[in-house]
């Protein structure tokens, strides 16, 4: 029997060797328990960080934090489970809009989401911000909402993947946040914890995500697929475009009216695109329909007709959130300041930076800069216009909803710094690419 120690661990990644999975498994487990220590723990993540892992070792780890708490069982008689997961970024709204109309074509949602952090949105805020809805529930009360209605949408249950929620949190005090090994881990770790059988996974690219260039989104896209057959999930990845914030709003009121917008029919191009790419793969591997196309048509159906919104409400109301406010949404609370932010010239918009859209949100107090801080759900910020889109002079190209008028006079200066207008005209792509 091989017996383990943590810094023969660390020198062997260090000298760039290939780590076993009982190594592997050694490691989450000490951690998890605090038999290891954090500053053995963060050696470790450097040495991964630098020297990389294999295939092998992303996939064992992503299984070995998986393991380190429970493991949900979704089996309920003829159903099959299919998660969404998003790799963050602005105005990213397409959870609330995409689970109710995918589930209201019959298939299984069961969502556990995160909570916003710097710049980038959490979908478990969002779900806050409508009056009553309860985001902390037990497993059990969860999957009885999936068996009673077909969705429900929830925060990451307290021992589901701790290891990885220590290291998320050790990762990002180090500077070791950037690594597809360790964020493809991360992500699938919590995927095979939450008990989905099949998983659509939304890879974004751009100024407002983690992954800068189409080349690195490749191969982190790649790295999940092939951990997700490992652990027996078939997995799609879909690359998409976050260089601008995703629809018209950012902020978490301001986010829930558009997707409930949206949901009766009026969205806006981009999430339009991303919304029925997303949903008709998770009806493919849902096996609620193989032909793409026609998954698009009936995604479409559903909103006209109605039955995805009428999912949200039933979603809502069986969480305890008051639906009077999704019926009519002008009861949700409004921010003191509304500012205008006018064109300073004509011309054509070609860039309206997400990142720094997120982080001037979260300034007014739509975000979070550390866990614990609390947010302002009625503020943040309103696009009239995308990306591509002719402007006038001195029209309102966005609106800052702000509870702090010095805070909105700084958000007002600087968007009128960072929103580009140009003669030249451009074109956008929304989806970039399909990975199974």
């Amino acid at each position: 029997m091989q017996i383990l120690n943590i810094l023969e661990i660390i020198e062997k990644k260090r000298d760039k060797k290939e780590l076993t999975k009982e190594e592997i498994e050694y490691f989450a487990q000490g951690y998890t328990k605090g038999e290891i220590k954090d500053y053995q723990a963060a050696a470790l993540l450097m040495a991964i960080y630098l020297n990389g892992m294999t295939k092998k070792e992303t996939a064992n780890l992503s299984i070995a934090m998986a393991n380190s708490g429970d493991i949900l069982d979704l089996k309920i008689k003829n159903k099959i489970f299919v998660d969404k997961h998003s790799t963050g970024g602005v105005g990213d709204k397409i959870s609330l809009i995409l689970l109710p109309l995918v589930a209201s074509l019959g298939a299984s949602i069961a969502k556990m989401s995160g909570r916003g952090l710097g710049f980038t949105g959490g979908t478990a805020d969002k779900l806050e911000s409508i009056p009553g809805y309860i985001t902390e529930i037990s497993e059990e009360e969860f999957i009885k909402n999936i068996e009673k209605i077909g969705i429900s949408m929830i925060t990451q249950t307290k021992n589901l993947a701790p290891a990885d929620k220590k290291l998320y949190a050790l990762r990002d005090s180090i500077s070791c946040v950037e690594s597809i090994a360790l964020i493809a881990s991360s992500i699938m770790s919590k995927k095979i914890a939450s008990g989905a059988q099949k998983i659509v996974l939304d890879v974004t690219v751009g100024n407002g995500a983690f992954m800068q260039d189409i080349k690195k989104a490749e191969e982190l896209a790649k790295t999940m697929i092939d951990i997700g057959n490992l652990a027996g999930k078939e997995t799609v990845c879909i690359l998409t475009n976050m260089d601008e914030p995703l629809g018209y709003a950012v902020g978490n009121n301001l986010e829930v009216i558009e997707a409930i917008n949206a949901l009766k029919g009026n969205m806006s191009e981009d999430v339009k695109q991303v919304v029925l790419e997303l949903g008709a793969y998770m009806l493919k591997l849902a096996e609620l329909g193989d032909d793409i196309s026609k998954n698009k048509e009936k995604l479409l159906e559903n909103i006209y007709n109605g039955k995805a919104f009428e999912k949200f409400k039933q979603l809502v109301q069986n969480q305890g959130g008051d639906i009077s406010y999704i019926e009519n949404t002008d009861k949700f609370q409004k921010a003191k300041i509304i500012l205008e932010v006018k064109a300073n010239n004509s011309g054509n918009i070609t860039s309206i930076p997400a990142k720094e859209i997120g982080k001037l949100a979260s300034f007014l107090g739509a975000g979070r800069i550390n866990k614990e801080d609390k947010i302002d759900h009625s503020v943040g910020i309103v696009l009239n216009k995308k990306v591509g889109e002719k402007v006038e002079a001195k029209e309102t190209i966005a609106k800052i909803y702000a509870n702090d008028l010095k805070k909105a006079q700084i958000v007002l200066d600087e968007l009128e710094k960072i929103i580009k207008i140009e003669e030249k005209e451009v074109s956008i792509k929304y989806i970039y690419e399909i990975i199974t």
